[in-house]
């Protein structure tokens, strides 16, 4: 079963600041369920009872073979242990982590909800054929609020699959979002978002994504911890 991994790199100093964050000296990552991802017009991000919803949108990785103990400085073996990449959303309840981080807390819940992570179709390798030269995208209600360069990463992708081939083993078809550029925000019940991958100034066609933001059914609702 493949497992999907999150950075919480972020991607600028402007990100840095606006989540009132120290820069990090390496990579920090951390897991979301599978249950978590909505496939291309599958259906809708669901907003939990009492949960302030932010997006991410992040440039994806899904891996071609197994990646364990990387070297940081192998440019080439990280790129070619990439089968292909997707765009990504990385919803989060802000409220949830922001207390998880207060306590010390695991982030799981704040980043594990049901349809948490919106994903594009898969997007050939050739369509980006530069991975930390591309710009990614997301709008609210067509208004833009993320647009950036990954060249912006704190940390390049060989240095991630690096420092996560090192605590565990990465296999074939795993998915890793790599963090995300300054202007992350909230989402309400029907805002629709939609958000994409340009390379030299044109949108890839597979990774646009579009997705409604609805009320999530059943009896969860945020209480403090």
């Amino acid at each position: 079963m493949p497992q999907v991994l999150a950075t919480d790199q972020l991607d600028s100093s402007d990100h840095v600041k606006e989540l009132n964050n120290v820069r990090p000296k390496q990579p920090f990552f951390f897991l979301k369920p599978t249950s978590s991802i909505v496939l291309p017009g599958q259906g809708a991000v669901e907003r939990p009872k009492g949960v302030n919803l932010h997006f991410e949108v992040e440039l994806g990785l899904e891996l071609g073979r197994e990646v364990k103990n990387l070297d940081g400085a192998d440019e080439k073996g990280a790129i070619d242990s990439i089968e292909s990449y997707f765009l990504g959303i990385d919803m989060s309840a802000r409220n949830i982590q922001e207390e998880a981080k207060k306590k010390g807390l695991p982030w799981s819940i704040s980043k594990g909800f049901d349809t948490f992570l919106p994903i594009s179709n898969i997007i050939p390798k050739s369509k980006i054929p530069d991975p930390h030269n591309a710009l990614i995208w997301l709008k609210v209600n067509g208004e833009t609020k993320q647009e950036d360069s990954t060249e912006l990463m704190l940390f390049r992708i060989p240095r991630l699959l690096s420092d996560i081939s090192r605590v565990m083993t990465l296999e074939k078809g795993d998915l890793v979002i790599t963090g995300t550029p300054k202007g992350v925000g909230p989402v309400f019940t029907g805002d629709v978002m939609t958000a994409g991958i340009k390379v030299d100034g044109k949108d890839v066609e597979e990774s646009l994504v579009e997705v409604p933001v609805v009320d999530k059914e059943g009896p969860y609702e945020f209480a403090e911890t």
